[in-house]
């Protein structure tokens, strides 16, 4: 029998504004129930996931900082099954497949753009306090957003006429940017590679499977790409994002967890033998 596996983002997605997923507790339920994979797929750091892991009782493996790192329980897929090619961090609960640059690389970036006239401000610029405030996180969950290894969001505080000539020098130093809730500079990881990654240790475990990818901006776009069955939900002002331009997407009929309950109750029964 093909195997769902099901790749999503957290904010605007699985997690409404308060950064509550009850609205999608009746899809949770079912996937659960039918032994579905649900890998969490995000901008947000390990220490964040791991938070929304525990609340959502979830075992499976996850993506962190936009396809920086791929974090795979241990035990969770054969040993031989990693390709060789990929670097593993040794960790004490995890298998860690690094595909993105390293932190401290992004932050010397951040510091040489700033030198060069443009008002660019990181989350390592902040304090826990302003992540907090900025964000709506508790202070829990600004401090675990804050301990990034692959990712650095950030402010720009200049004239958006200046966007352009920002977005060249971020790739003249050999960098990619994301925009969403903020704007990112990373490597060249994206989420779409760290799902096509997962997605073979996944036919490696169980043969056939069906590749589900939910999210809501531009960001997610790599990841839509490199599923069978794309998804996008609205946003709180009932919106689907314009900057999303897919051939073929399935729309949620729903703003984030709303969205994310009704498509998945009907994709997962659609599925269903």
């Amino acid at each position: 029998m093909t195997k769902p596996v099901i790749f999503s983002d957290l904010d605007g997605t699985l997690l409404d504004e308060r950064y509550s997923f009850r609205a999608a507790e009746g899809a949770l339920a079912l996937i659960e129930e039918r032994g579905i994979p649900l890998v969490i797929c995000s901008s947000k750091t390990r220490a964040e996931i791991e938070l929304y892991r525990r609340k959502l009782n979830n075992q499976h493996p996850f993506i962190a900082e936009n396809g920086g790192g791929v974090f795979v329980p241990r035990g969770y897929f054969a040993a031989d099954t990693v390709p060789s090619e990929f670097t593993l961090v040794a960790d004490a609960d995890y298998q860690v497949i690094r595909l993105g640059t390293e932190y401290a690389q992004l932050r010397r970036a951040m510091e040489e753009l700033r030198g060069e006239g443009f008002e660019v401000k990181g989350f390592g610029d902040m304090s826990a306090e302003v992540v907090s405030q900025l964000t709506g996180l508790s202070p829990e969950e600004a401090t675990a957003s804050k301990e990034r290894d692959f990712d650095e969001p950030f402010l720009f505080q200049g004239d958006r006429a200046q966007l352009p000539l920002l977005y060249r020098a971020i790739r003249k130093k050999g960098f990619r940017y994301t925009e969403g809730r903020f704007f990112h500079i990373l490597g060249e990881s994206d989420k779409g590679k760290a799902v096509t990654l997962l997605s073979a240790l996944y036919r490696a475990k169980h043969g056939e499977i069906v590749t589900i990818g939910i999210g809501d901006s531009p960001n997610d776009i790599p990841m839509l790409k490199s599923v069978n069955y794309p998804i996008i939900v609205k946003h709180p002002d009932g919106t689907f994002d314009p900057r999303i331009h897919l051939g073929w997407v399935i729309k949620a009929d729903g703003v984030g967890p709303e969205g994310w309950n009704k498509a998945i109750l009907q994709l997962i029964k659609g599925l269903a033998p």
